[in-house]
């Protein structure tokens, strides 16, 4: 397939939340549960990756859970012939990619919890349905959707925002600032949070914005970093797994 050049594009943010997880399947609250992909999501993230083939991708942030990484892992032999190399992004900071050798021949991925899910508290684990009989619909939702009551014990979205920012602003726009095509692999809130922060978007849209899991959202930018088009991109019907 032939590469995607765009000469007004300088460079890309695409956001794929990780393919469907077993507690996905099962209608359970996840958070910070580290739990696998079903064999739907595996199906998803090759999916994923065959409508980012013409594409260039320069580099992937993914978060410390299983299920992004696995989604990631999955993606990469179609994206890239480099060697995947992980540098973590955690208490002891890793030095500048310019300081590796082989760096033409490597493929940088930067993992971090700065990008993992939001956290869920006292609901992890419970199934949303049952959930939702016992406290009701609409406080189940607004502890999913709004964007500043958490869940008990939890993370709202406003906080998990607060966590995802900071690191995103410093590592994931730097990548960008490079003019390079940026692959992000993490999860439904925490790409909430970065998509509400790219799109400006009030915190009464928020609980309308919904990420699918292994659907390649794009972002382009010009060389002044103004975001200058967003694409999603699906399957047809007929091609869903």
């Amino acid at each position: 397939m032939k590469k995607e050049i765009r000469e007004e594009v300088y460079g890309r943010i695409i956001l794929v939340r990780h393919g469907e997880s077993v507690w996905n399947r099962d209608n359970r609250f996840t958070g910070w549960v580290d739990v696998p992909l079903s064999s739907r999501g595996v199906e998803e993230a090759r999916h994923a990756a065959d409508l980012l083939k013409d594409i260039r991708i320069d580099c992937a942030f993914v978060s410390h859970l299983t299920r992004a990484v696995q989604t990631l892992f999955i993606m990469l032999p179609s994206l890239t012939k480099k060697t995947p190399i992980i540098h973590h992004h955690d208490n002891r900071e890793m030095e500048e990619r310019e300081h590796y050798s082989g760096e033409r021949e490597e493929f940088p991925i930067y993992q971090s919890p700065a990008i993992a899910e939001r956290y869920y508290g006292k609901l992890q684990g419970l199934n949303k349905k049952k959930t939702a009989e016992k406290y009701g619909e609409e406080q189940v939702r607004r502890w999913r959707r709004s964007f500043s009551e958490p869940p008990p014990g939890g993370e709202s979205l406003k906080d998990t925002l607060k966590r995802v920012l900071p690191y995103f602003k410093d590592k994931i726009i730097g990548e960008l600032g490079r003019g390079e095509n940026v692959l992000v692999v993490a999860h439904g809130n925490s790409l909430r949070a970065i998509a509400t922060y790219l799109e400006e978007l009030p915190a009464d849209e928020v609980m309308n914005l919904e990420i699918p899991t292994g659907v390649p959202i794009i972002y382009e930018f010009d060389r002044g970093l103004k975001m200058v088009g967003k694409r999603i991109r699906e399957l047809p019907p007929s091609r869903h797994p």
